[in-house]
């Protein structure tokens, strides 16, 4: 389902979540991690409700929420380093939908190995489909950068995956 944002009249709120409520949720999950991403989920689309009828209907609605989301998670990792965490019980066990890479643990670790520029221009590029000009507005450069550190990002995990694999299958005794 896509959006008229072209038309004059603006679609109903509930519509422009539905749409765009599970990329915001990849972006979330991936600059926070899975714990997190839901509180960053919600406290976007409260305040995306709020700021929503201020809207011009030519707006890019992906990428105004994007960026509501982007400010949502350091808002999120600055509030974490203020908070204690409390471990009474074990953490639920986390949805698999909206993962980036759910079901692969390897991916999900080596993509929150990568240093946070490079993190997030992953994710804002081949998760939420922004182009890199958006994504250099987002992280504060030039397109050229932000395409830089997609593409370096890229390789990063590339490499680390490879790795891992070399090493999986040696320890299995199939490489000599």
């Amino acid at each position: 389902m896509q959006l008229d944002q072209s038309a004059t009249a603006k679609v109903p709120f509930e519509a422009v979540v539905q749409e765009h409520g599970a990329t915001v949720l990849r972006v979330c999950r991936a600059v926070l991690g899975v714990h997190d991403a839901d509180d960053a989920w919600s406290d976007t689309f409260l305040s995306a409700l709020q700021a929503y009828p201020a809207l011009p209907g030519e707006a890019n609605v992906q990428a105004w929420l994007v960026t509501i989301a982007h400010r949502k998670c350091i808002d999120h990792v600055r509030a974490g380093s203020r908070r204690a965490v409390p471990v009474d019980s074990p953490p639920e066990r986390p949805s698999g939908l909206g993962i980036p890479g759910a079901g692969n643990a390897e991916l999900l670790d080596a993509v929150s190995h990568l240093p946070p520029k490079q993190r997030q221009a992953v994710a804002y590029h081949y998760l939420a489909g922004l182009a890199y000009k958006d994504i250099a507005i987002l992280l504060g450069g030039t397109p050229e950068a932000a395409r830089r550190a997609g593409a370096d990002g890229v390789k990063a995990l590339r490499l680390a995956l490879a790795e891992r694999s070399v090493l999986a299958h040696s320890s299995k005794g199939e490489i000599r």
